[in-house]
């Protein structure tokens, strides 16, 4: 990760996931509340079973594609972790990013198992989504000694953001199908992914006009461009929940309603255990 690919990288697997989560979450949340409207499926468990095991399959394969890059590209450590010639520890910042990686991978397929299974509580993929997100946070933490002080302050930055979605997944654990929890992480989720980028630009500009690392003004810039970068978040997460569920309602209305006198009752029972998914 010590190049502007490194920091890229995880950037676009953020923003994707952010997206995407902010898509899945307003068309489940904008199909249950409009089922007086007309008949929908989409925020049924089936469907919502479906949709957990695709994202939790990709998330398995992106997670794999950053441990095999940080491992094997731009001459990385090939699993090498300690010089017995030198004897000392070598690549501990790619074996860091690579620790990252597998967390979330543990946590995709702690979801796998739980959404194909009933081997697990339902609760526990957001617990393994927290403890993902709280081991990221943990490990940038200690990634900033000895450097320079703009380097120290867009990680610092960057914590702000991973820590507090570690927090609110934690959260849903207790308030599964919270809209604005959800939306929130998605929010923290995409200025995760957007951050990253920036770090990138900061530290490894393409164009190779370096940024002056110990210039504080630099560090004042980059606060206010964190709060840009926030401000372009909630913007796009606040954009897709209202397109989405416009979306949904004006489909919905074009849909006859089906009459409640002609739902079986294995049906009823089915919607009143949605609502608890």
């Amino acid at each position: 990760m010590g190049s502007f690919k490194g920091h890229a990288l995880p950037g676009i697997l953020f923003q994707i996931f952010g997206l995407w989560w902010t898509a899945k979450f307003s068309l489940l949340s904008a199909s249950r509340r409009n089922r007086s409207i007309g008949s929908t499926r989409l925020s049924g468990r089936d469907f919502q079973r479906r949709l957990e095991v695709i994202e939790s399959s990709v998330v398995l394969f992106f997670a794999f594609v950053g441990i095999i890059a940080e491992q094997f590209a731009d001459s990385g450590p090939g699993f090498h972790l300690y010089d017995s010639a030198e004897k000392h520890w070598i690549y501990l910042m790619n074996w860091q990013h690579c620790t990252m990686y597998l967390f979330f991978a543990l946590a995709a397929t702690v979801t796998l198992v739980i959404h194909t299974t009933e081997a697990a509580p339902l609760a526990l993929d957001r617990l393994m989504l927290a403890l993902a997100f709280f081991n990221e946070g943990f490990l940038f933490l200690y990634h900033l000694h000895g450097r320079s002080m703009l380097d120290v302050h867009v990680h610092q930055l960057l914590l702000y953001a991973i820590f507090g979605t570690a927090l609110v997944s934690f959260l849903e654990v207790f308030h599964r199908g919270n809209i604005l929890l959800e939306l929130l992480r998605c929010t923290l989720t995409l200025l995760q992914g957007s951050w990253f980028w920036q770090i990138g630009f900061v530290l490894y500009p393409p164009s190779g006009s370096q940024w002056d690392l110990d210039d504080h003004t630099n560090m004042m810039f980059v606060t206010m461009c964190y709060t840009w970068h926030l401000c372009l978040a909630v913007l796009i997460v606040s954009f897709l929940y209202c397109t989405v569920s416009c979306v949904v309602r004006s489909r919905l209305k074009k849909t006859p309603p089906m009459e409640m006198g002609l739902l079986k009752h294995r049906d009823i029972e089915q919607e009143s255990e949605d609502e608890n998914f």
